[in-house]
C-alpha cells in the first residue's frame, strides 16, 4: 500500500471549510501558482465550520468573525425553526508574525470569553506529507452565578483545549484533517447534577473540505469523544455546511447539532442528537 492511500484512510473523511485573503479573487487566481517545494495550504479558513482547521492567518493579516448558532428546527413553526433564538461569537484574529496567530472572542453560549494561539509545526511540501500545527485555547463561563454555586471560584469556570492538527491537500479540490485533542473542562460539572463528572476528555477531531466550483466547497467536521460517560447527556459534535466566496467575505453555511462555537463548549458540551435537534447557523469572515 502507497503512502498517500495509508494517509487517506487515516483521516477518515472528506469534507471541509474554506477562507478568504485580502482580495480573494487574486487568492483564486494564485491556486495555478503552486510554490515548487511547498503545496498550496489544506484549508482556507481558521476554522472547517465548528473544528480548527491548519490554516493560520498570514503576518498583518487580521480578521474579523461573526458566528451565529441557530435553535433546533424541531422547536417548530412558534419558534420559525429556531431562527427565533440565536447564539452569537464575535471573534479577532491577527497575526504579529509568520506562522502563528492568537485570537480573542466572546460567545453568548455560557457568555464565554475565549484567547487561543495557532502555531505552525510544519508545512506540507514535496519531501513532507502533511501540514502540521499546533493549537490552544482558554475558555471562561460567565453565565453561572455565585449566588446559585456559593462555594464556586474563577478557576471553576475555566476550561482549557490543546490540539494537534494535521491535514493533508491529497488533490486540488480535496483536503482531510485529523486532530488528536484533550480538553480540560472546567469544574462547574462537580456542581451540575450529570453523570459526565469526568473533567479530562480525549477528543478525535476529523474534518475535510471538497471543493465543488471555483467560489464553492462542502465541509464537514465530527469530534469522537473517546472517554465520555457512557449515561452522559451530551452528544459527539457534527458539522456540514457550504463555504461561498464573495470577494472579500466568505459565508458558511452550516448544519449542526450543537449550539456553541467556543472550542470546549462544542467538543464535549452538545446536547443535540444530530437526526432530532439538528440546527441552522452560519459564519461571516472578512479580512482585512
Amino acid at each position: 500500500m502507497t503512502k498517500q492511500k495509508t494517509l487517506i484512510l487515516l483521516f477518515l473523511l472528506s469534507i471541509s471549510y474554506s477562507f478568504s485573503q485580502d482580495d480573494l479573487l487574486n487568492e483564486l487566481k494564485n491556486e495555478t501558482k503552486a510554490d515548487s517545494s511547498y503545496e498550496l495550504p489544506a484549508f482556507k479558513a481558521v476554522q472547517i465550520g465548528n473544528l480548527q482547521s491548519t490554516k493560520i492567518a498570514g503576518k498583518g493579516d487580521f480578521f474579523f468573525i461573526v458566528a451565529h448558532r441557530f435553535s433546533p428546527f424541531s422547536s417548530g413553526l412558534d419558534n420559525f425553526f429556531g431562527l427565533d433564538d440565536a447564539n452569537t461569537k464575535i471573534q479577532f484574529v491577527y497575526s504579529f508574525w509568520d506562522g502563528i496567530q492568537f485570537s480573542l472572542s466572546r460567545d453568548s453560549y455560557e457568555k464565554t470569553y475565549s484567547g487561543s494561539t495557532k502555531l505552525s509545526i510544519k508545512k506540507q511540501s514535496s519531501t513532507f506529507p502533511l501540514n502540521i500545527v499546533g493549537y490552544i485555547s482558554t475558555d471562561i463561563e460567565t453565565q453561572s452565578k455565585t449566588s446559585d454555586f456559593p462555594t464556586l471560584e474563577f478557576k471553576d469556570r475555566v476550561s482549557i483545549t490543546a490540539q494537534i492538527l494535521a491535514s493533508r491537500r491529497i488533490t486540488k479540490n480535496l483536503s482531510l484533517l485529523i486532530a488528536p485533542t484533550f480538553v480540560r473542562q472546567n469544574n462547574l460539572q462537580q456542581f451540575i447534577q450529570t453523570n459526565d463528572t469526568n473533567l479530562n476528555r480525549f477528543i478525535v477531531g476529523v474534518g475535510g473540505r471538497l471543493k465543488i466550483s471555483k467560489r464553492m466547497s462542502i465541509n464537514a467536521d465530527y469530534g469522537l469523544n473517546i472517554n465520555r460517560h457512557e449515561d452522559s447527556i451530551y452528544k459527539d459534535p457534527f458539522t456540514i455546511g457550504f463555504d461561498i466566496e464573495t470577494g472579500g467575505h466568505v459565508f458558511q453555511l452550516i448544519f449542526t447539532n450543537s449550539r456553541a462555537s467556543n472550542d470546549s463548549g462544542f467538543l464535549t458540551r452538545t446536547r443535540g442528537d444530530w437526526f432530532n435537534d439538528v440546527a441552522f447557523g452560519f459564519n461571516i469572515v472578512r479580512v482585512f
